[in-house]
């Protein structure tokens, strides 16, 4: 005698559980399994991402700061040199501006020019050295915000001015010499090893940005 339809909540073999039930021993759906973080989408599940996500703050560039790195003190110390020079050279300028007219005078005598000759070549003079110095500090801006090839004509202008002023040893002056040793000094400074690894680092740095 065959018995009656069984009941499905007795779960009869071969029988599905109803909806929203699942089998005893396996998670439900969007239910966390063991080990694994409640509220966390499984992979297979709506929401999860298959691809693992990048470690956030890693640096992928080798080893290259993303901002500007702390200057040595040799670049600080070395710049600064070159700036004391450039100082010492607007002093002198303006020292010549005092005494401006004995200034002309010696040259109209030995040169046989007018007086509007002699103030042509003056003020051309003024407006050249100025516009020099004006790009001098502009190399200098550039050095000290990292770009190595700044510092590489810094080192140029540099050795050109300490070649002339040995040649010209007889005749320094006392401004002269101070300068003469500002520009050694910050010729030795930018080649010593910390420079050239600050340097290096940045040129690296801005490559990868």
């Amino acid at each position: 005698m065959t018995s009656g339809p069984q009941d499905p909540q007795q779960g009869g073999y071969g029988q599905q559980p109803p909806y929203g039930q699942q089998p005893y021993g396996q998670p439900q759906y969007g239910q966390p399994q063991q080990g694994q973080p409640y509220g966390q989408p499984q992979y297979g599940q709506p929401g999860a991402n298959p691809y693992p996500a990048a470690p956030q703050g890693q640096d992928w560039g080798g080893g290259v700061p993303s901002a500007p790195t702390e200057r040595p003190t040799t670049v600080k110390a070395g710049i600064g040199a070159f700036l004391a020079n450039t100082v010492l050279g607007l002093l002198g300028l303006v020292l010549a501006f005092t005494d401006m007219n004995s200034y002309r005078a010696d040259l109209a005598s030995s040169s046989g020019l007018t007086t509007d000759e002699v103030d042509a070549v003056v003020g051309t003079t003024i407006a050249i050295t100025v516009l020099i110095m004006i790009a001098f500090l502009a190399v200098l801006w550039f050095a000290w915000q990292g770009r190595n090839w700044a510092r590489v004509v810094l080192w140029v202008l540099g050795g050109i001015n300490v070649l002339f002023g040995l040649l010209g040893a007889a005749a320094l002056t006392f401004l002269s010499t101070i300068s003469l040793l500002l520009i050694i000094v910050g010729i030795v400074l930018l080649a010593l090893k910390p420079s050239n690894d600050w340097y290096r680092a940045e040129a690296q740095r801005r490559r990868r940005v």
